[in-house]
């Protein structure tokens, strides 16, 4: 590439940060990263009726849980030094900049001034509406309305010394098509005739998205923006907004919706709400109605899971393997194997992610974790302990949160077994059978798992038993039920003399 990739992630601090925001900055990282470039973060924080307290925090501490980690962008304390040399990297802080591109497009005839009230926009769009057509502000009716195009020079110095309200907006050209490039979809074609005149300066005297955007774009030297789906339609002001200023187009990638897991339409947190899954990396309280979104953290998901099932929610590498840390996606990532169509969300392949990453996890860490569910159940266990436990039953698990119902037995003595495992596994020999497993079990000086194993199997062998007649019981009354891991590795675990305990009173309930 001619010159230096510097690509930026740009979320606006409107509440928490939605998963697709997510995999928006985790493309652009990778893209940087790739090309020896720049991740920028910039807070477009330009309407602030919308901002929300907390919001941009979050997003920080998101994106850094995720190990998408920013070389310039804001700091957490707004005013102060930031981190590179492009800043300030909240729009808010760059709102003297803004007017000054503004006035500059009226000189040069691309924008004006626009003095229109919403009730007469308002009067205008239901009168077309009326009439079966669609109210565009534009060449069509541009000089009917109360603008410095259609006003004298005197009668706009006179609304603006008078503090009129007003807007400034963007000239678009009539007649022309533009020549539009996608680096994932392709080249594109607009007839300019269809376009209406976007606001860039508002009353308010802040700008527009589109207006900072650009400049913000050009001053950060971005090279390459990468973003949603949702601002393709702006592709086109946004073109003509750099010709207009005789700067240099950064080159264009809008990625794919993320869709709903069943249904139309793009991903939402009420379909999170609906099926039981997040749709924020974080838990999220919103801090005017303390509603509690789920994260993906708080619900027991890893951040090497997230990063990969998002990676593939509109790319795939072009070969078979799915499992991919942020490294090696890194290495193999190409924008030009992103989709154009949009990708299906599905809850129940993200849980496959997490169950293989799952298993990568240290023991000692997950037991770190899994001690204080432990805790709630019964105290003074010793942290070895726990992580024994844990190297036996985690293949099973997706998440930390499933680890007590796959290990409970371990901690403590089952008091009621599983009904269809009693018809199952008690006959009438049984209790005989078990007793006989006991004595066998208290006779025992070494009690590792092989002496266990070769011990009670020798017996089932010489006396010609068959194994499930004493194992599914045995299972049964160390578990409460026909499931874990191996029974030898229990019995071994929870030692010889509950072992015993547990059978005795197995063979009393039965």
């Amino acid at each position: 590439m001619t010159k230096p990739v510097r690509v930026r992630f740009a979320p606006s601090p409107t509440g928490p940060l939605h998963i697709g925001g997510v995999r928006t900055a985790l493309y652009n990282y990778l893209f940087a990263k790739k090309h020896n470039g720049t991740f920028i973060l910039r807070i477009e924080d330009t309407d602030q009726i919308r901002y929300v307290e907390g919001s941009e925090a979050y997003i920080v501490e998101a994106l850094n849980w995720c190990g998408i980690h920013f070389d310039e962008g804001i700091t957490p304390i707004k005013n102060t030094e930031a981190k590179g040399n492009y800043g300030p990297y909240r729009q808010s802080e760059r709102k003297h900049l803004y007017r000054a591109y503004a006035d500059e497009l009226i000189e040069k005839g691309h924008a004006y001034y626009a003095f229109d009230s919403a009730e007469t926009l308002d009067a205008h769009r239901k009168d077309h509406e009326s009439k079966g057509k669609t109210f565009i502000y534009n060449w069509h009716n541009r000089e009917k309305l109360n603008n410095s195009i259609s006003l004298s020079k005197d009668e706009v110095d006179a609304k603006i010394e008078a503090g009129d309200d007003y807007v400034i907006r963007f000239k678009s050209p009539q007649d022309e098509t533009l020549h539009l490039k996608d680096m994932i979809r392709g080249d594109i074609e607009i007839d300019t005739n269809i376009l209406d005149d976007k606001v860039l300066f508002k009353s308010d005297g802040m700008p527009t998205y589109h207006l900072a955007n650009i400049v913000d774009d050009h001053l950060m030297q971005i090279s390459h923006v990468i973003r949603g789906e949702e601002w393709l339609p702006s592709l086109a002001l946004h073109y003509q907004l750099y010709d207009a200023f005789g700067w240099d187009v950064p080159q264009f990638a809008h990625l794919p919706l993320i869709l709903k897991p069943t249904g139309k339409g793009k991903l939402s947190k009420r379909d999170g709400d609906k099926m039981g899954f997040p749709v924020f990396p974080l838990q999220w309280k919103d801090p005017q109605t303390e509603a509690i979104s789920m994260g993906y953290k708080e619900e027991g998901y890893f951040p090497e899971a997230v990063i990969n099932f998002l990676a593939f929610l509109g790319w795939n590498p072009g070969t078979e393997q799915e499992i991919f840390d942020l490294e090696t996606l890194t290495n193999v990532f190409e924008i030009d194997r992103i989709h154009k169509a949009g990708a299906r969300f599905d809850p129940d392949k993200t849980k496959w992610f997490n169950h293989h990453y799952m298993q990568e996890q240290n023991d000692t860490n997950l037991a770190t974790s899994f001690q204080p569910i432990v805790n709630e159940h019964v105290q003074n266990i010793d942290i070895n302990y726990i992580e024994m436990v844990i190297s036996l039953i985690k293949e099973r698990a997706t998440f930390v949160g499933d680890f007590w119902e796959l290990s409970a037995f371990f901690f403590v003595a089952p008091t009621t077994y599983d009904e269809k495992a009693l018809k199952k596994s008690v006959k009438e020999d049984t209790a005989e059978l078990l007793n006989a497993v006991k004595a066998e079990v208290n006779g025992l000086e070494d009690y590792s798992v092989d002496h266990l194993k070769t011990a009670i199997k020798g017996w089932i062998t010489s006396k010609e038993i068959g194994f499930g007649k004493v194992m599914m019981p045995l299972r049964l009354a160390l578990v409460g039920d026909l499931k874990g891991p191996d029974v030898f590795d229990i019995m071994f675990m929870i030692g010889k003399k509950e072992t015993i305990q547990r059978i005795e009173t197995f063979i009393e309930t039965i």
